[in-house]
């Protein structure tokens, strides 16, 4: 041990690193911040002052934890890490906004094998800009340097949110009924599921490189699964606003189906019009060169599309709308029937 090193420096923990990382992403950090945030970043706990509840009038509280699997692997190999912050905020806040909620804050916990400051401080920016676009205040977050457990280039996050919902405006099965209509959203890509299906078929079992430019994506592989998942919490906000909703499936891991019927009466089926739009190339891909079924695609991978409102016809034109106007693109994705 050097003479003006630490014990625990040596043990391969650098808390002038951890400082210094904490320095560089505040001013990210401020951009994603609500009046009702208490303090700045640093202390040991975040603040929220629920004296905004006060303006509903029964106020349920909705709570989600996720991260973003095997993806991080992607943005590791490519080193590039300002866009993995989308990913943690879509597969956070889009669980919430899916029973009406708005989403009030976000904490986010990042692990690693070391810490460089430049590198936590690209993840944070990522995950500050997306919470900023959706009105979500970044309440505080964690960054453990794990020696030993983790290699210096090896990095995991994952992250809480906390939103909140009128009872009485409450999304979900107990709303559906014959006769809705599927109204879907369409994805960014794959978003942050089925990676270690995409990175086995692509990278180890075809021997793709991320750096090899694939004509039908036209881009690089790298470009392709790096993209940021696309987050849809404001978009569903305000077309909440305008028209009514009877529930929202976030199509994550487990696919299309699998989701949609988590939002679905026992008693009620849907019928998917699988011939309503073409996926992105990268699904025939994976397909192709995987020799996977469609029902084993389509059970993994989202195909195209990242959230699905179910609501009554007389709705559609009003959300569609909305939707067109925020730049996001849908269609009639199928309907609910007795």
């Amino acid at each position: 041990m050097a003479a003006n090193e630490s014990a625990y420096a040596a043990a391969g923990v650098d808390i002038e690193a951890g400082d210094r990382a904490v320095e560089l992403m505040k001013a990210a950090v401020a951009k994603a911040r609500r009046p009702e945030v208490l303090g700045s970043l640093g202390g040991f706990a975040g603040l929220f002052d629920a004296g905004a509840l006060a303006k509903y009038r029964h106020p349920i509280l909705a709570t989600s934890t996720d991260g973003v699997g095997t993806k991080v692997a992607i943005a590791q190999a490519l080193g590039k890490y300002d866009t993995i912050g989308y990913d943690l905020v879509g597969m956070l806040i889009d669980d919430l906004v899916v029973v009406g909620a708005e989403p009030l804050f976000l904490t986010d916990y990042i692990a690693c094998g070391k810490v460089f400051p430049e590198r936590i401080a690209a993840i944070v920016s990522g995950i500050a800009a997306a919470c900023a676009e959706n009105n979500v205040a970044v309440l505080g977050g964690e960054t453990a340097e794990h020696p030993g457990l983790l290699e210096p280039d090896e990095f995991d996050i994952a992250g809480a949110t906390t939103g909140v919902v009128e009872a009485d405006e409450l999304l979900g099965p107990e709303r559906v009924q014959a006769g809705d209509v599927l109204l879907a959203l369409e994805s960014s890509g794959l978003h942050s599921n089925g990676y270690s299906l995409v990175r086995k078929v692509l990278l180890a079992d075809a021997n793709f490189k991320l750096s090899q430019h694939i004509d039908d994506l036209g881009k690089t592989l790298g470009e392709e699964l790096l993209t940021p998942t696309k987050v849809y919490a404001a978009d569903c906000l305000s077309v909440l606003a305008a028209a009514q909703i009877h529930a929202m499936s976030h199509i994550t891991g487990g696919g299309l189906e699998n989701n949609l019927l988590r939002v679905i009466p026992q008693h009620l089926k849907i019928q998917i019009d699988w011939t309503s739009w073409q996926p992105a190339p990268i699904f025939h891909l994976v397909q192709e060169v995987g020799k996977i079924s469609f029902p084993d695609l389509a059970a993994t991978l989202n195909l195209g599309v990242g959230m699905v409102m179910i609501l009554p016809e007389s709705s559609l034109a009003t959300a569609q709308q909305v939707l067109r106007e925020r730049g996001v693109k849908s269609w009639t994705l199928g309907a609910v029937t007795a």
